[in-house]
Parts: C-alpha cells; sequence; structure tokens
C-alpha cells in the first residue's frame, strides 16, 4: 500500500500536471508543454522536488525552469485549493533529465498519433 508520503507524492504531481497544463502566465512558461514526470515531498513536507521535463524548449529549459519559480506563489495557491495540506510545500521545479523521460515522451506521442488516427478511421 501507500505510504502517506507516496500519496501526496502522486497527488501532487498530478495536480501540478492539470495546473501547468491550464497555464501560468509567465511568458517563460506561458504555451509551453511541460510534462511533470515526478513530485517528491521531504519527509516534515516543507520542501516538494518537482521533475518536469519540457516539449519543445529548444534549450530555453533554465528561462522556463526560472518563470516556474517566478509563478510559484500562484501555483501554490491553486494546489491549495486542490490538496488538503496544512501547509504547501515550497517548490522546487527541476529537469528530469532521466533517460525514462525519453521513453515517457515517446509513450505521450504514440497515444497521441494513435488518438488521431483512430478519429480519422471513425469518418
Amino acid at each position: 500500500a501507500m505510504n502517506r508520503y507516496e500519496r501526496i507524492n502522486a497527488e501532487l504531481e498530478k495536480q501540478l500536471a492539470i495546473i501547468l497544463r491550464e497555464g501560468v502566465n509567465d511568458p517563460r512558461v506561458a504555451g509551453k508543454m511541460i510534462c511533470v514526470t515526478d513530485a517528491q515531498v521531504d519527509r516534515d513536507l516543507t520542501l516538494a522536488q518537482v521533475y518536469i521535463s519540457i516539449l519543445g524548449a529548444n534549450g530555453k529549459e533554465k528561462e522556463v525552469l526560472d518563470g516556474l519559480a517566478n509563478a510559484e506563489g500562484y501555483i501554490k495557491s491553486q494546489l491549495k485549493n486542490m490538496i488538503k495540506l496544512r501547509n504547501m510545500p515550497y517548490l522546487r521545479f527541476k529537469l528530469d533529465s532521466s533517460l525514462d523521460y525519453g521513453m515517457k515522451i515517446s509513450k505521450i506521442i504514440d497515444d497521441i498519433h494513435k488518438k488521431e488516427s483512430h478519429i480519422e478511421s471513425e469518418d
């Protein structure tokens, strides 16, 4: 069974994905496709490391991370409505540079193509 930390991590990952999909106003972040690949809170719940991958950042990853850091207050206030935690941890956004990230992305892209071809074949 999942322990409390794993539950919080999973919930953070899920809700952050929604918030980032709906968009953050910072121009460095706006319009970027950001996938949340992992979230890890520390034991006293003061800090969450949030691992992201950015599609089509083309070398502007650092800029996007700065934009996310800048939008942290907004993101945390959104999270407060979604997750019941006494104190919302600080969010530290980091690039997910793991190898399976590439595989995750290709799977996402494959899924999109499958959906598209499925739609076309219904005509």
